[in-house]
């Protein structure tokens, strides 16, 4: 079989580089390791964890806020079980959701293990270790990530686990330890405290969600601890062990000191890296960097002149639609076109509650760079939308530049914030001043106000509501 593009991993840097393929013209096939397609993220990440985070916030919701809403229930439970098959439903609908595409679009789909032979011909090995042989013009390596470890923690997917297996426990913990105060620590730890557990959080730096703008982790922790959080900002894990019902994580405070911290599951999240598992990559001549990322250049190909990899394994921000830019960019360059990415314009988000999102420049890397700003924030507290909703916990930062006043960055947490960053990008991709934002209509009362008033208030201290 020969192909003008085959795609390695069909997770959404790999389906919509496929899609892209074929919808320019290209005899395209894609080769999954797995039985169903969409990758970590459809399967055991992205998609799975909003379904529980949603359903966790309606339990906690129901619990906390409904009786001042107005609403009385009794004999309130968790059916846990009902909770994770839901889950799975919808996992199973967004990866039928790929198989439709792929038949839509006339994809030919592989089930296996793809390596490569040589740069221009893919063996991939099916679960019954029947193999089959492609040959392709070009290939584009998505192979994405997984969970990363320390070198002396075991992770028996029992008591110590991973993201993945967080997905999918049979009961709700009575305390998980969290290592890692990242976006999936906080998500999944939020998941089980809502629903009752206890939460510990590890985390060896200063604060939570480090990678963000400082103010997000300083507001997230705020909100954290009202579900119950515990935080041991500042440990250094040094020990875990588990038996058949319990685990015990030793971390070490700033002072030296010891500290034990005992519970039933310890979640593992300290972060994820490539994942390039006998993909042959030597048999084509792509190397990889010191951090097992598969080098690319700036068309994202690789050291093999038609090879191009995306997402997760290369550099980079390991997010879905940072995976899916990509996608598009290099089924767009294969076809001689000139696409663009402006990498400082991927948000990222942090899908707790309150949510976080942001994108641009943090206020901590314009200090460092010695760029003069200016700031502007509105608290979600002043919203009229957030009263109603009482979602009153949160803010939204603007940092634009001193003398231009062009937006640099923007830092939300609070009620959908995740679907309001997407105004502060548009914003900035076309270059927007705050004031051009702070001088648009925006309904009221809706949250995205937050965002005029902190345009306001970072163009001349000027917000209108606060």
């Amino acid at each position: 079989m020969k192909y003008d593009v085959t795609v390695i991993g069909s997770g959404p840097g790999g389906y919509i580089a496929a899609v892209r393929c074929a919808q320019l013209g290209m005899k395209t096939a894609i080769v999954e390791k797995y039985n169903t397609l969409g990758g970590t993220c459809l399967n055991v990440g992205c998609i799975p964890s909003k379904a529980l985070l949603d359903s966790s916030e309606h339990y906690h919701n129901a619990t906390h806020t409904f009786k001042e809403h107005g609403i009385e229930l009794n004999d309130l439970k968790v059916n846990f079980k009902q909770m994770i098959e839901r889950k799975t439903q919808v996992v199973n609908q967004v990866t039928g959701g790929v198989d439709f595409l792929m038949k839509k679009n006339k994809i030919d789909v592989f089930h296996g293990l793809g390596s490569f032979i040589d740069k221009n011909t893919i063996k991939v090995t099916d679960a019954e270790g029947k193999e089959t042989k492609i040959e392709t013009d070009k290939a584009i390596i998505a192979t994405g990530s997984k969970p990363a470890s320390l070198p002396f923690i075991e992770i028996d997917k029992k008591r110590v686990i991973t993201s993945t297996e967080a997905l999918v426990l049979k009961e709700i913990p009575k305390h998980m330890i969290v290592i890692g105060g990242g976006v999936i620590g906080m998500e999944l730890g939020s998941v089980y405290a809502r629903l009752g557990a206890q939460v510990s959080v590890v985390e060896f730096m200063d604060d939570i969600i480090p990678s963000m703008d400082k103010t997000m982790g300083k507001e997230l922790k705020k909100s954290l601890k009202k579900l119950g959080f515990q935080f041991y900002l500042g440990h250094k894990v040094v020990e875990v062990k588990g038996t058949a019902k319990t685990v015990t994580v030793k971390a070490e405070n700033k002072k030296g000191e010891i500290v034990d911290i005992k519970g039933d599951y310890c979640l593992v999240s300290i972060g994820r890296k490539p994942y390039t598992d006998g993909l042959g990559l030597e048999n084509a001549g792509v190397r990889m960097d010191d951090r097992g990322r598969v080098e690319v250049d700036g068309q994202l190909k690789t050291s093999a002149e038609n090879i191009y990899a995306i997402g997760d394994v290369v550099k980079g921000a390991m997010l879905a639609h940072k995976a899916e830019e990509e996608g598009v960019f290099v089924a767009e360059v294969i076809n001689g076109e000139k696409p663009h990415i402006n990498y400082n314009l991927i948000p990222g988000v942090v899908y707790t509650w309150p949510e976080v999102a942001a994108v641009g420049h943090t206020e901590e890397e314009l200090k460092a760079s010695g760029r003069a700003y200016k700031s502007g924030s509105f608290p979600y507290r002043a919203l009229g939308r957030a009263r109603a909703s009482m979602d009153i916990d949160g803010l939204v930062k603007v940092l634009a530049d001193k003398e231009t006043d062009e937006i640099l960055g923007v830092h939300m947490i609070g009620a959908r914030t995740a679907d309001m960053i997407a105004e502060a990008v548009v914003a900035m991709e076309f270059r927007a001043s705050a004031e051009d934002i702070a001088r648009m209509s925006h309904a009221h009362p809706t949250y995205t106000e937050a965002f005029k008033e902190a345009c306001l208030a970072a163009t001349d201290n000027r917000a209108l509501n606060v």
